[in-house]
């Protein structure tokens, strides 16, 4: 196992929704490290990550064994990685471990990513300082 590339997880860290998701499921459990990546920071991976077309304003990202999951597709392949271990990560399986389910709902939780910022008083990432402006 040495060597191996850790999963990245690439969030919203102002979004206190996306900051309780990524700290609740237990993915240490089951796909070993993982790194958490605030999408506001400076970190190059965010820069590469939207370079390759990746809006981090309409989604998470989830890399994982050299492939990248957005949005909806980041939020089931996580209900899958997963590990069972805790009340939360079974309620996010069973949510969540259906495409369609996770498709349909997407939508429904960025809008709450986007009320709660609004409310806040935070900007959103494109919008934000280490984002250029």
């Amino acid at each position: 196992m040495s060597g191996e590339v850790p999963a990245l997880v690439v969030y919203d860290g102002e979004c206190i929704f996306c900051q309780n998701y990524v700290r609740m499921l237990r993915l240490r459990d089951s796909v070993g490290p993982v790194e958490l990546v605030d999408a506001r920071s400076d970190d190059p991976r965010v820069a590469a990550i939207a370079a390759q077309g990746f809006d981090l304003d309409h989604g998470m990202v989830f890399s994982y064994r050299e492939r990248i999951y957005h949005g909806s597709d980041a939020v089931h392949a996580l209900a899958l990685l997963a590990s069972p271990s805790s009340l939360f990560n079974r309620m996010n399986a069973l949510l969540f471990s259906r495409p369609a389910i996770a498709r349909l709902s997407y939508p429904w939780l960025k809008a709450g990513r986007r009320a709660t910022l609004w409310l806040r008083g935070r900007k959103r990432i494109a919008q934000s300082p280490a984002a250029g402006d």
